[in-house]
């Protein structure tokens, strides 16, 4: 008996694991994988000034892309007779004339919302363009090195001595019709200098990682190495300079449509409602101020939104 008993305490302890090394193999199992962009959302989503901005960018882009959910009201019809500079009806929120009507009797609300797809499409438009060109060039220089770095880095530096504001005016003043396409183009064709720097920078450091070195030691083509090993890891700091540019390309597209260059009619955009509302400033200065507000939200909500991602992609700053 007492054999059997030793037998059996013998075969139970060989059957079962020891409890440290259960958790050490649980632990594995269990753990998740941690990246910089999972590190980036949980740092972000605790972060009061992203989720304002994120909850503002998503109305605008509501507002852009469905005006009719917010106003039944045209853009374009005018009563000159009748509604020549009426002041706004605060009580009637959301009507026609909550807002008021400007100098053409037309609706300041109705302006307001479908002003936002101009604008905003601007905005995004000309931040896509600037980021493919800008990356692209940033790319190629900093990975061939030599005499392509030299050249396009030299090019580079020819479009940033150029003024942005001038450089967009004076191309612009080349076009007899200004639609939204090609203040799209003439914005991008000067915009995307600062993000090619900084993804020239981000691919030289890139490229002399183990990783890199490993993958052209493999036989892997030029294409495979930029599109699978250097641009997921450049993406980082191409969309942190993106995303804080792009309020400022609103502003920019506002600023050219105030001087006269910019969007013109019959297009709605809230520049050329505040290049029109100036001719009111005296004797109502509500059709100036209520689009220049709109604008300087929009801005704002950008640049709030691009300041909380780079806190996030940037671990020094988290």
């Amino acid at each position: 008996m007492p054999e059997k008993t030793a037998d059996k305490v013998e075969t139970t302890v060989a059957t079962d694991p020891a409890p440290g090394a259960a958790a050490t193999e649980a632990a594995p199992a269990s753990a998740k994988a941690r990246s910089l962009w999972s590190d980036a959302w949980n740092d972000l989503r605790r972060n009061p000034l992203f989720l304002v901005s994120a909850v503002l960018i998503l109305l605008l882009l509501v507002l852009a892309a469905a005006p009719g959910l917010f106003t039944s009201a045209s853009p374009r019809d005018a009563d000159l007779a009748k509604h020549f500079l009426q002041p706004p009806n605060w009580g009637n929120f959301f009507a026609a004339d909550w807002l008021g009507y400007d100098g053409q009797g037309r609706s300041i609300y109705a302006r307001v919302v479908y002003g936002a797809r101009a604008s905003i499409m601007v905005g995004i438009g000309v931040t896509l363009l600037v980021a493919v060109l800008g990356t692209a060039v940033g790319m190629i220089a900093g990975y061939f090195g030599g005499w392509l770095d030299s050249v396009l880095s030299r090019v580079t530096d020819v479009f940033m001595g150029i003024p942005y504001l001038l450089g967009a005016l004076v191309v612009l003043t080349t076009f007899e019709e200004r639609s939204v396409w090609v203040v799209m183009l003439a914005m991008a064709f000067l915009g995307w200098t600062q993000i090619a720097r900084v993804a020239r920078g981000s691919v030289i450091t890139i490229k002399q990682a183990d990783y890199v070195v490993a993958a052209k030691a493999l036989g892997a083509s030029t294409t495979r190495i930029l599109m699978k090993h250097i641009l997921p890891n450049a993406l980082a700091p191409i969309i942190v300079v993106s995303t804080i540019a792009l309020g400022g390309y609103i502003a920019a597209e506002a600023t050219l449509s105030f001087l006269g260059v910019g969007l013109a009619e019959p297009t709605v955009s809230w520049g050329v409602d505040v290049s029109t509302g100036r001719q009111q400033l005296r004797n109502a200065p509500y059709v100036l101020v209520i689009p220049s507000v709109m604008v300087s939200v929009t801005v704002l909500s950008f640049l709030m939104f691009g300041d909380a991602v780079r806190n996030a992609l940037d671990p020094k700053l988290r």
